[in-house]
């Protein structure tokens, strides 16, 4: 309290103390791990599905497995940062982390992998609130305009450079090294924050009032609602049985889970916070912001892949743009943050947001590095200006008693935004794309005579080579067809995105300008 009271008084001394800053540095890196893993290997499941022999429909439980895991400890790690410390929380989780990025690349079938990954996922989402909530407590609000856009530049960068480090990876080397690459850095951060992290100290009175009733709803409610968002699209949502069933273990797991964090003690998860207006907004543009995050990490990928025909280098090497764009804002960002009122900065943002994907609705066939190059530099700089100010308004006005739950809840609503966001944007792809298919179908009948003149060149080529002409010439027509109709469907998906990001821009005006902050959040 003293060293609060000093840095408010006195603002000459409102210096970052090194080893402060260190171990700040370290969890950074930590957190860029954790959140860098949830996309590394979304370019690389070819590979991986290779190595270990399995099928398309069980390694996408690669990625899946990892978030439902992740998406749980979030928001648990508030509770567990005040019952153990900051300190042994993040040691544990860069240990356990590393310990399962280790299994994860000995794994020999696909089962194996599951698990590793899952265990991976929830160890390694105790370090990304850690890093939020240590930014807003360790240092004074003067220092906000350094390190808040450190963290709000790793927070997006780590997930849109993932396809391409884990393309470059698994090209170069092979898919083993998606994870092997977070060992020694993995050992380094958990050593770092053992001896340097002082924080806070833990409270071991909390564990007695643990609430597992709570822990156990929390887990069936997030769990289940991301497998029924991620198995969903795939599976055409209700009309399989395993979604319903896990519905019903959703709707179940909320109701315990809510019924516990308003009558409990000690909740599992406090959600006081949401009674702060600037919170609530600053969690449902964070919400949004996951969809654009993941949504386009997603999308772009997609579109190469399966229109343009890249394998997962080519991929990574046409998107690094994003991630240069980010890089070179954060200075900006942080620059501005301190000068501009953060709601114009968070319009500025958003509608940048909303220019980029605008420009991918001329999306063609035929575009390739150069057609992305303004969409992409677009993305990652409003990202950017974006996120700097929305954790400064969400986070910055907040009492230090309620930062570590309120980051947990924080970053939980960006995954859980990516999550929704992901569930709803490949349900557009399918049935706008099958939309897309049966009206283009109906244009090639016998009176079109393109459609004719088409089939008849198509017939007489692969005749004159052999083959049988009549039936390959349907199957290519089909598949020019197929692709018109998805590219058709990726350009209403940016379309929707559009409007979204135009209407962030329209609330963000609502939120108030942060005032005062409370006198212990200065500084610790």
């Amino acid at each position: 309290m003293a060293a609060s009271t000093t840095m408010q008084g006195n603002p000459a001394e409102e210096k970052i103390d090194p080893r402060k800053a260190i171990a700040f540095l370290a969890m950074v890196f930590g957190m860029f791990m954790a959140i860098l893993d949830i996309q590394i290997v979304s370019a690389s499941l070819a590979e991986i599905q290779a190595g270990l022999g399995a099928s398309s429909d069980e390694i996408s439980w690669v990625q899946t497995s990892y978030l439902i895991a992740e998406v749980v400890m979030i928001p648990l790690s508030g509770f567990l940062g005040r019952l153990l410390s900051t300190r042994v929380l993040f040691t544990i989780s860069a240990a356990g982390f590393t310990l399962a990025s280790i299994l994860c690349a000995t794994a020999t079938n696909i089962e194996q992998m599951i698990v590793y990954r899952a265990i991976q996922g929830f160890i390694g989402g105790g370090m990304i609130p850690s890093v939020f909530a240590a930014a807003f407590t360790i240092f004074p609000p003067s220092k906000r305009s350094i390190v808040s856009p450190i963290v709000g530049l790793v927070a997006t960068l780590a997930p849109t450079v993932g396809p391409t480090i884990g393309g470059y990876l698994s090209h170069t080397f092979s898919w083993h090294w998606l994870f092997l690459v977070n060992v020694v850095p993995g050992i380094m951060v958990a050593i770092a924050a053992w001896n340097l992290i002082d924080f806070d100290k833990g409270d071991k009175s909390l564990l007695a009032k643990f609430d597992w009733w709570g822990l156990a709803g929390m887990a069936a409610f997030l769990g289940s609602l991301e497998y029924v968002l991620e198995e969903g699209p795939r599976n055409d949502w209700f009309e399989d049985s395993h979604i319903v069933i896990m519905t019903f273990v959703l709707v179940a797991g909320a109701v315990t889970f809510f019924y516990r964090a308003f009558t409990a003690e000690e909740p599992i998860v406090d959600l006081s916070a949401f009674s702060n207006m600037n919170f609530a907004l600053g969690s449902s543009f964070s919400f949004i912001m996951g969809v654009g995050l993941y949504g386009l990490t997603y999308l772009y990928p997609l579109y190469l892949g399966s229109i343009r025909g890249y394998d997962a280098l080519m991929i990574g090497e046409a998107l690094f743009v994003s991630g240069l764009a980010m890089f070179m804002t954060a200075p900006l960002a942080g620059f501005l943050s301190t000068r501009m009122d953060p709601r114009l900065m968070m319009m500025i943002g958003f509608i940048g947001f909303a220019a980029g994907t605008y420009v991918m609705t001329g999306l063609t066939t035929d575009w390739d590095f150069y057609e992305l190059l303004l969409p992409q530099i677009l993305r990652g700089c409003s990202m950017m200006l974006c996120m700097v100010p929305i954790n400064n308004l969400a986070l910055g006005t907040l009492h230090p008693s309620h930062i570590k739950n309120a980051s947990g809840l924080f970053n939980l609503m960006r995954n859980l935004g990516g999550a929704i966001g992901l569930a709803v944007i490949n349900t557009m792809l399918m049935r706008r794309g099958d939309l897309h298919y049966a009206q283009l179908s109906e244009h090639l009948n016998w009176g079109n005579h393109e459609a004719q003149e088409m089939l008849a060149n198509l017939t007489a080529k692969y005749n004159a080579a052999g083959m049988d002409g009549a039936n390959i010439a349907l199957v290519k027509l089909s598949g020019m067809v197929r692709q018109q109709a998805t590219l058709m469907s990726f350009i209403d998906v940016f379309l929707i995105l559009t409007g979204l990001f135009v209407a962030l821009a329209f609330f963000a005006t609502m939120m108030k300008k942060p005032g005062d902050v409370p006198k212990e959040a200065a500084g610790h």
